[in-house]
């Protein structure tokens, strides 16, 4: 992190001992070579190291190493008597790839999950708590207008106990 505060909701979250939150929309391009910049706001909790795996509505998931170990262990935990559970473990595990950033700050995504998300070279990057996820920008655009519609309808079923 440089030695720079992190400021904002991700601070206040850090300074009470949670994981610092990935929050916002980026719009980096992936070069040539399949690398793309993560965002600056991001590096933080994913530039000592990070896992990249198919994600859910054709994305890939940038996940710090200790919050994917959490979900593979927990996703392990139900898998031995559950199919529909070892299924997705074996897809999930199997499409996932550590990566180091570069000085840059720069990841490769790896062919297969580029073609998996139908990644080009434009993309949006969004910061999804304690994940981020890489989105072809058309689908997330088109994405993202459906589910607008839905949003306040469906505040009352996921959000019961806050009060905004």
């Amino acid at each position: 992190m440089g030695g720079m505060p992190m400021g904002g909701v991700a601070g206040v979250m850090a300074d009470l001992g949670m994981p610092a939150l990935m929050l916002g929309t980026y719009t980096p391009k992936i070069d040539a070579k399949g690398r793309m910049a993560l965002p600056a706001k991001m590096r933080g909790q994913l530039g000592q190291g990070l896992v990249m795996a198919r994600g859910q509505e054709r994305c890939v998931y940038l996940l710090p190493v200790a919050e994917f170990r959490r979900i593979a262990m927990q996703i392990q935990r139900v898998s031995v008597g559950n199919k529909a559970a070892r299924e997705y473990l074996r897809v999930f595990l199997s499409g996932a790839v550590d990566q180091t950033p570069d000085k840059q700050g720069r990841v490769l995504v790896p062919q297969m999950l580029r073609d998996y998300a139908h990644l080009g070279d434009d993309i949006v990057v969004i910061g999804v708590g304690t994940r981020a996820e890489i989105w072809n920008r058309a689908t997330w655009e088109s994405y993202l207008a459906e589910k607008e519609q839905d949003y306040a309808n469906i505040a009352d079923d996921v959000l019961p106990e806050v009060e905004f």
